[in-house]
């Protein structure tokens, strides 16, 4: 599964993004053909594990920059990269610290950002690329114009899932209320929603990289990931293996987010479990199915299986999340709540009579609408 770029990673990128004065300080030394080793903060935990060069305490700009970049040594600028503390220096981490690099600079840049948590940046003129370091994480900086294109690539690849996705459910719903769901359909939901999970946190990474100028694209990301990690979610909740009914209170106020703890603690491992398998695994059927806990016997792709009625139940208008859990912990199936009276869904706590009616209407128009989609 694809980490989305920690907060610290994130920060350190924001001020190497296209257009930042690092940035273009940055692209003035690889022009020049140099390198550069750059820390990011000068605190003194990084004076600490420095010898050598001298005191500028000058305001940075990107010629400065380059400028000083003929030295030897490192430079060390503020926190906020607004000013460049010290030039020539010499940094002395601890040569135990392990590292993958096998150049002098990137070896020493890597070791200082293990040592110390600020951004450590790298700049190769043979290789003419520039390595940013934080902490055990590595990230070498593509050119704005890279970034654009993967992006764009990328987007247009979530946008064919999304329509997969968007039909799949489609399909999912109509079956739900004729009670004829099988595994296949459910798979057939839950394999592009992960699937455009993951896309969108390999988008989202590169957009932190550009900045201010990923603004559009980020609008386009979250329009097209709108309600996908909700139906994920909800899938997920309506067929995984029921845990052991454990209750930590009475009523629709029991629990904080309205799932008891046996409950929540078996969703989040089958999100987990369904979030650890690679991209082929996904496309298995049976990996699918254990990941929701299913027994041996349910891996079959035409098995039958009954939603809880979680995801139907959400699409109704202005019903809290305690009172849906609250219907689906007392009828236990979708079939049974679509069938029940409205005396019998007065019964639930937190459903009156107002609420009765909404859900029964509510759910015959669903049923009306989603079935005259599938046949129309």
């Amino acid at each position: 599964m694809v980490e989305r770029t920690s907060a610290a990673v994130a920060g350190a990128l924001a001020l190497v993004a296209p257009g930042q004065p690092l940035r273009d300080g940055l692209e003035r030394v690889l022009l020049a053909n140099r390198g550069a080793l750059i820390v990011v903060g000068d605190d003194a935990g990084v004076l600490s594990i420095c010898t050598g060069g001298f005191l500028l305490d000058a305001e940075f700009t990107p010629q400065r920059l380059s400028e000083l970049a003929k030295l030897d040594g490192a430079i060390i600028v503020s926190a906020d990269a607004a000013r460049i503390a010290r030039a020539n220096v010499h940094l002395m981490p601890n040569p135990a610290i392990p590292t993958s690099e096998t150049g002098t600079r990137h070896r020493t840049a890597e070791r200082m950002a293990r040592s110390i948590d600020v951004p450590v940046i790298s700049v190769s003129a043979s290789m003419g690329v520039v390595t940013v370091y934080r902490g055990n994480a590595k990230h070498v900086l593509q050119s704005a114009t890279r970034l654009h294109e993967r992006i764009g690539q990328a987007l247009q690849t979530l946008e064919r899932f999304r329509q997969r996705l968007d039909a799949a459910v489609a399909t999912l719903s109509a079956l739900e209320m004729e009670d004829t769901v099988t595994l296949r359909d459910v798979t057939a939901v839950l394999q592009p929603a992960e699937l455009a999970a993951r896309i969108a946190d390999e988008i989202d990474s590169e957009l932190v990289e550009l900045g201010a100028d990923a603004r559009l694209l980020r609008l386009q990301l979250d329009e097209l990931l709108d309600g996908v990690i909700a139906v994920r979610r909800l899938v997920v909740r309506d067929y995984m293996r029921a845990g052991p009914a454990v209750r930590s209170g009475s009523g629709p106020a029991a629990g904080a987010d309205g799932l008891q703890t046996s409950a929540r603690s078996g969703l989040e491992h089958a999100l987990q479990a369904l979030g650890r398998l690679t991209t082929d695994e996904l496309l298995d059927t049976r990996r699918v199915a254990a990941a929701l806990g299913l027994a041996p016997g349910q891996h079959d792709l035409d098995s039958a299986l009954e939603p809880r009625g979680y995801r139907l139940l959400h699409r109704l208008p202005r019903f809290p999340e305690a009172v849906i859990d609250g219907i689906v912990e007392h009828f236990s199936g979708l079939q049974k709540i679509m069938r029940a009276t409205v005396g019998d869904l007065e019964e639930v706590a937190g459903v009156g009579e107002t609420r009765a009616r909404s859900v029964k209407d509510g759910l015959a128009r669903l049923a009306e609408a989603t079935i005259l989609d599938r046949y129309a």
